[in-house]
């Protein structure tokens, strides 16, 4: 097992049960104590665990990134707001692309004003979609991956191969000057890659809290963004150094 799959099911369990044992993951990844003990260090000096005798725990601060479940529920007002602002870039008769979240799922409650063509892999966002007639909808097949609603897989990637779009509304996981996008999963490190690839304009949708944070693996640069929506709390030396990278910026009014 690679050290970076190791990391992914050490985070996992982290994510889980809010504490792992040393012991307890050397028997579920087969590998010695003294492995798991440099990969919790690893870890730790990215911030994505404390370590503690035995084992770890979950980092105390308002910033920390895990638990995922808990943090995806939080800042819906913000979230709702950066949909209005979103919304507001998209032109009659485009072709868009929307990741699984729920920042795409409100900015899929509030279409339908005019013609679209919406293309997703994410079930909630298609339900919501499906009473709208002024919306021509495409689902992307594929097998979903644990609880999401998204689906993945060899079926949407190869219908993704024969696509371009207008634009992209996608969301991340952290967002870094340095280290750029970044996500805890592979699979979907391996998705949002694949989606960058096929549209013509990128725009990621991340709330403030997410800047400044790097999560296990990059699935792209900065550079790769064409323009943010975001929150007015963000970071004033963060928005200069969009800027200078040639990055559009949109503000969302909370």
């Amino acid at each position: 097992m690679l050290a970076v799959e190791r990391h992914e099911r050490i985070l996992e369990q982290l994510d889980k049960n809010k504490i792992i044992k040393v012991s307890e993951l050397s028997k579920l990844l087969d590998v010695t104590e003294k492995t798991i003990r440099g990969d919790l260090e690893i870890l730790e000096k990215r911030g994505l665990l404390k370590r503690i005798h035995g084992g770890a725990v979950l980092v105390e601060d308002e910033g920390r990134m895990l638990p995922i479940a808990e943090r995806q529920l939080g800042h819906s007002d913000v979230k709702e707001a950066i949909a209005r602002e979103a919304v507001k870039l998209i032109q009659p008769n485009d072709t868009i692309l929307m990741d699984g979240g729920s920042t795409t799922i409100a900015i899929a409650k509030l279409l339908g004003a005019f013609p679209i063509t919406v293309i997703t892999n994410d079930l909630k966002i298609a339900n919501v979609l499906l009473s709208k007639h002024n919306v021509r909808l495409m689902v992307l097949g594929g097998t979903r991956i644990d609880s999401s609603s998204s689906l993945m897989g060899a079926q949407a990637t190869e219908m993704l191969s024969k696509m371009r779009v207008n634009r992209l509304f996608f969301g991340t996981t952290g967002v870094s000057i340095e280290h750029g996008l970044t996500v805890f999963n592979s699979i979907h490190a391996d998705w949002k890659k694949q989606i960058i690839a096929c549209a013509d304009h990128i725009t990621l949708l991340a709330d403030s809290t997410k800047f400044e944070k790097v999560a296990l693996i990059q699935f792209a640069s900065i550079q790769d963004v064409n323009e943010i929506v975001t929150d007015t709390n963000l970071d004033e030396i963060i928005k200069e150094n969009l800027r200078n990278r040639e990055i559009n910026l949109h503000f969302a009014e909370i």
